[in-house]
């Protein structure tokens, strides 16, 4: 929409950080522990990384640093807490973005006590609208293992589209597994400004992702 008034942008910065269960804020201190204990839970890093490998505290601390600095105008992350309580839930990240493709990766993670109340699917839908309205991104992709199945169905039901299958990318339990490419483009986004001109917000699905 067109500004006319300095409160059209205020509700608009009101809004761009909060959806309707998350919100996002910098990195903390105090959320580091969290993260590093979710990202070496081996039930839930099957489902995300490379490779099931614990790793020290220290250099786990470091990462989430480094995608949370959002220094850089292609990049960005964001710790994600609970709207009600404010309570840490997950982390969010998009990066990759560079003229002029202006096209970025999304990744999610959300703590394993916290799965399946909407926390993750919240989280999708804000990043992605985030970096249409105020990033300027044309293009959003994930990439996901073909196994998880449920990141794929929340992917879906809140507007990513399958694209494409990376043949066998991924190794575990003594075999290959291919990974999908999912991906959403402004124009398809309804509150994009380049999307539906209603700019409503989509939906949410119950499903969630980690």
């Amino acid at each position: 929409m067109t500004w006319t008034s300095a409160p059209d942008a205020q509700r608009y910065g009101s809004t761009i950080l909060e959806g309707d269960r998350v919100r996002f804020r910098a990195l903390e201190d105090d959320d580091l522990p969290d993260l590093v204990r979710w990202w070496r839970d081996p039930e839930w890093a099957v489902l995300q990384q490379i490779l099931v490998r614990p790793r020290p505290e220290a250099p786990i601390d470091e990462m989430f640093r480094s995608w949370s600095k959002s220094e850089r105008s292609g990049e960005v992350g964001f710790s994600v807490v609970d709207c009600a309580s404010g309570k840490l839930v997950g982390h969010v990240t998009l990066f990759g973005a560079a003229l002029p493709v202006r096209a970025a990766t999304l990744a999610v993670m959300i703590g394993s006590e916290h799965v399946g109340r909407g926390y993750g699917t919240d989280a999708v839908r804000l990043l992605t609208e985030y970096g249409f309205r105020e990033m300027g991104l044309n293009r959003i992709e994930v990439q996901v293992h073909a196994f998880n199945d449920r990141a794929r169905a929340v992917y879906r039901k809140v507007g990513y589209h399958d694209e494409g299958v990376r043949r066998e990318a991924v190794f575990h339990d003594g075999r290959f597994h291919d990974e999908v490419i999912m991906s959403a483009l402004a124009r398809d986004w309804p509150s994009s400004p380049s999307g539906s001109p209603s700019g409503a917000r989509m939906a949410r699905p119950a499903s969630d992702v980690r």
